[in-house]
């Protein structure tokens, strides 16, 4: 299994980041070919570091990295990351992470 663990800053405006996620970013992602899951963790998120919270976490499940690799090489993949830019413009607007999973 693999991750890709996606987590936003607060936006400048929730209310259109929102609609957008769930209405266009979402549904464009759930097409991914190989997504086995998705899903999301909004506020409240307890966070135990230092620095902003979070707005939203996004998780997707692969059963693979070269799987996940593959999906966002497709046409729906590369729209995926183009609308990503829509909703966090900026490289730090947000923090993206993936990895695989090993079970202990």
């Amino acid at each position: 299994m693999a991750k890709m663990l996606v987590i936003y800053k607060t936006p400048a405006d929730p209310e259109a980041f929102d609609r957008h996620y769930f209405e266009v970013h979402v549904p464009l992602a759930k097409k991914l070919p190989g997504l086995r899951r998705y899903d999301i963790s909004r506020r409240p998120i307890i966070k135990r570091s230092a620095g902003e919270m979070p707005y939203l976490v996004g998780t997707l499940y692969f059963d693979s990295l070269a799987d996940m690799q593959s999906a966002f090489a497709t046409e729906i993949g590369i729209a995926c990351a183009a609308d990503r830019r829509i909703l966090a413009p900026g490289d730090d607007d947000l923090t993206m992470l993936l990895f695989d999973v090993d079970e202990v």
